[in-house]
């Protein structure tokens, strides 16, 4: 049984979310279908969603299989929690005219160190340390 995982899926479900709403609500209010039609505050908005499913998405997948194979519930915690701190401050810091925002340094930093963490309880069961 899954206990921690889910959690942090609900979480991040939340904030991806309310970033799909962003893009959603901009395009009905500018009138825009498809794509970015170069308008530089829903490409902003587009990115600051499709960063938080893909990383997202790469995290909780090994959370859940890392989980599944007894990792301790500490590190998943870890995982978990970097996770979400990442995907709260990233969306701040991802500006079109800020490549080196602080949030953003957040966020990448922050993930990375989930998706690490993760990878290494996952190589630790895979080879039964």
């Amino acid at each position: 049984m899954f206990t921690v995982t889910p959690i942090y899926a609900l979480a991040v479900a939340v904030i991806t979310l309310a970033l799909w709403f962003r893009v959603t609500s901009y395009r009905g209010n500018n009138g825009i279908s498809i794509g970015d039609n170069g308008d530089v505050n829903l490409l902003q908005r587009i990115r600051q969603h499709g960063n938080c499913v893909e990383w997202s998405s790469f995290i909780l997948i090994m959370m859940i299989l890392a989980e599944g194979m007894g990792a301790p519930g500490l590190y998943i915690h870890i995982s978990g929690a970097l996770l979400l701190i990442g995907r709260i401050a990233h969306p701040f810091g991802l500006k079109i005219d800020n490549a080196g925002h602080p949030l953003r340094y957040v966020g990448n930093g922050t993930n990375i160190l989930a998706a690490l963490n993760i990878m290494v309880c996952l190589g630790v069961n895979i080879l039964g340390l």
